[in-house]
């Protein structure tokens, strides 16, 4: 095994205003079709609700709303996936869930000043394949510590 291989990661790639974006495979578990989702009062735009996800109680993020891009009706691509951010279950809804792909740690460059309309502090790396671009989520930075603490709240 050489030393490189030790840095590669393996994400799930998918896909938000027809951009590719990767999460680490290990933060996730699980990819859900759209289901459901019961609306909470007074929480942040961005919380859709929460879902009762085989027993477990998890709030539901629009990353189309949290990024501040265009909304879109959700179809049958739309899928919600199910992340871990700070020891606690999140559902990330997104515009489709592709493949788990594993990328070479030479093709992962740091986030340049801008990249899209998403704002750069979310954002640990853009990995070049190939053909595709993929743009690396820095999950923790995705939620501010208040809203993960509305979350907490959210989620019971």
């Amino acid at each position: 095994m050489s030393e490189n291989s030790l840095q590669d990661e393996k994400v799930i790639v998918f896909q938000l205003n027809k951009e590719e974006y990767g999460v680490p495979v290990q933060q996730v578990g699980s990819i859900e079709r759209m289901q459901h989702i019961t609306r909470v009062p007074r929480t942040s735009e961005f919380v859709k609700g929460v879902i009762n996800l085989r027993g477990v109680v998890t709030p539901i993020i629009d990353l189309r709303t949290r990024f501040n891009l265009e909304q879109v009706e959700y179809n049958e691509s739309t899928r919600i996936i199910i992340v871990y951010i700070v020891d606690m279950e999140v559902g990330l809804i997104v515009d489709e869930a592709n493949d788990v792909i594993d990328i070479p740690s030479e093709a992962i460059e740091p986030a340049p000043e801008v990249v899209g309309t998403v704002e750069v502090e979310y954002i640990r790396g853009v990995a070049k394949l190939e053909k595709r671009l993929l743009i690396l989520l820095d999950l923790p930075k995705v939620l501010s510590f208040e809203e993960i603490n509305e979350l907490m709240t959210v989620e019971g």
